[in-house]
């Protein structure tokens, strides 16, 4: 059964129609890459997935015993988030606040996930570190590090590359990957680049106002959704 199972979707935003009869599926170990022009409705869309939106039309289901609440979410990051006031452990940590029920502290086996998540992302000597000392690269890495705290199933990834230098980029795709790859979380990302998308993604959502292509990488390169959006081009 897939993790997401959307059907005919219509998104709206401030009064109008921003995305229409949008159709996908999201299996167990997909990288799902999302992909159009700017106004497509692609962050509308990752708000709907999360549940913080109603679609107008259509349905998104949830499936395999998957919610909105298990899902990791690292949004676009603001200057102000860039600023705030706290040691990387703490930032993290608090990615495990939905576990943490209505305990007034993290007890050890969330202080462990967190711990452990940092680890994973080569983040771990950092811990003390205080966040707005870092680098955007880091930065990015501690937040997503955040993310896995919410989940051990899917990752929702908006634009996350946004403002990161080349060299930071090519690191926070390759911990996508390894993410992906020997975690088995299942990624959705929302991307401007579409050579980068290609290179990570299994599967390709290419939005547009009206529709949407949905398929794999192969079939996307193919496609005339592809050679119409890269003017005939091909992708080396």
């Amino acid at each position: 059964m897939a993790l997401i199972d959307c059907k005919h979707v219509s998104l709206g935003y401030e009064g109008r129609i921003v995305a229409s009869d949008v159709t996908f599926q999201v299996e167990r170990g997909d990288l799902l890459c999302i992909v159009g022009e700017n106004g497509s409705g692609k962050s509308t869309l990752m708000k709907a997935i999360l549940g913080l939106k109603e679609t107008e039309s259509g349905h998104l289901h949830y499936g395999d015993g998957l919610t909105a609440r298990q899902i990791g979410y690292l949004p676009q990051q603001t200057t102000a988030q860039r600023d705030f006031p706290a040691s990387v452990f703490e930032v993290v940590l608090s990615g495990c606040l939905s576990s943490k029920g209505r305990r007034l502290f993290y007890g050890k086996e969330l202080r462990r996930r967190a711990l452990d998540n940092l680890n994973k992302l080569d983040m771990l000597p950092y811990k003390n570190h205080c966040y707005r000392a870092l680098s955007g690269g880091q930065q990015q890495r501690v937040l997503l590090a955040r993310a896995l705290c919410a989940t051990g199933t899917m990752l929702l990834l908006d634009e996350p590359v946004s403002g990161l230098d080349p060299l930071a980029t090519a690191e926070f795709y390759r911990l996508i990957r390894r993410i992906n790859h020997e975690y088995g979380i299942t990624v959705v990302m929302v991307s401007h680049d579409l050579h980068d998308a290609l290179d990570l993604a299994t599967h390709i959502l290419h939005m547009k106002q009206s529709g949407a292509f949905f398929g794999t990488k192969e079939d996307y390169l193919q496609s005339d959704v592809y050679r119409v959006f890269t003017g005939g081009g091909s992708h080396a």
